[in-house]
């Protein structure tokens, strides 16, 4: 288990990361989310002693990592593919990182087989590719068999194949009752590949929860209802507590009330229904609405198109605090 407590990590008068508290549990995936800038590599860095907290704490099963008596036995990451020497052979490579750490050669030749590097054990490091490079650091992670794992955006350069390897790979390492920590800017494969989600802004905890519990309260998932008495039904909902809107093709978008409800105000009304659809929204489309206020490189056209998408959720929710 990893846990923060108040984390805080300031450079000059700049807050990299800004009294986080989160705990990333075994069992799981947990995702770890936010824009460019947000502090999630400095918080992962910070994990691993590699970086002093300005203030707070963070442990590894308790322990601070600099105090584990066998750091690669107890947690594995990668933060960097390419910090490898560029001369050495993956198999040389993974060989010096185990034999430092009393690990036997032939951990090293089941890890390069698991990630998929054992015909290419011999060939110098600084000829693979981004995604060659990523594998080999999923497999240095993986050497001692260690409890907690953590990747930094593992899914850079990878190809459709190499991202459903890493999915299934870190799933079945959770299901195993491992801690796994993995960023990743890619909206679509976390939502497919983690269960619980933490996301940070400027430094600053926004949410940590469960991806569906997330979704499911984001204002743009909702119900499509369609209704040859589609203005009636609206009046109904609206009455039961419902924030109706109607979509350029006559469908009611209905937030407040689940698609059961809605079919039995329809039934009692006596008004037909031709679709009833719950929509949920994506992870991708919770983040945004989360983080649009922590985006620190924005050009013009994005600002004004996040200020849209700002007016639209204002109007669903009816807040218009600024």
């Amino acid at each position: 288990m990893i846990e923060a407590v108040g984390l805080s990590k300031k450079y000059g008068s700049t807050a990299a990361v800004d009294d986080l508290t989160f705990t990333v549990r075994p069992g799981i995936v947990t995702g770890f989310l936010g824009p460019n800038g947000a502090g999630k590599s400095t918080t992962m860095r910070m994990v691993l002693g590699l970086d002093t907290p300005t203030s707070g704490s963070v442990t590894v099963g308790g322990k601070q990592y600099r105090s584990l008596p066998a750091p690669i036995h107890e947690v594995g990451a990668l933060l960097d593919a390419r910090a490898v020497h560029g001369g050495r052979s993956a198999y040389h490579h993974l060989l010096w990182v185990a034999q430092a750490a009393g690990i036997g050669k032939a951990r090293v030749e089941e890890v390069l087989g698991a990630v998929g590097l054992a015909d290419v054990a011999g060939k110098k490091v600084g000829g693979f590719s981004l995604g060659m490079y990523q594998r080999l650091g999923i497999g240095t992670a993986l050497l001692g068999d260690p409890p907690v794992l953590m990747f930094d955006e593992p899914l850079n350069g990878l190809d459709p194949d190499g991202i459903h390897w890493v999915r299934t790979l870190v799933q079945d390492l959770a299901d195993e009752g491992r801690t796994v920590f993995i960023s990743s800017h890619l909206m679509n494969e976390m939502e497919e590949t983690a269960e619980h989600v933490v996301v940070i802004g400027r430094g600053k905890l926004i949410a940590d929860t469960p991806i569906t519990e997330l979704t499911q309260k984001n204002t743009r998932s909702h119900v499509r209802v369609v209704s040859p008495s589609a203005t009636e039904l609206a009046q109904a909902l609206t009455r039961a507590g419902a924030t109706v809107t109607t979509a350029s093709d006559g469908a009611l978008h209905v937030v407040g009330v689940d698609a059961a409800k809605i079919g039995d105000i329809a039934l009692e009304q006596r008004i037909g229904l031709h679709e009833l659809t719950p929509r949920r929204a994506s992870l991708e489309d919770a983040f945004m609405d989360l983080t649009h206020d922590s985006v620190q490189y924005r050009s013009s056209e994005e600002a004004a198109q996040a200020r849209e998408e700002l007016k639209k959720v204002t109007a669903l929710t009816g807040d218009r605090s600024e």
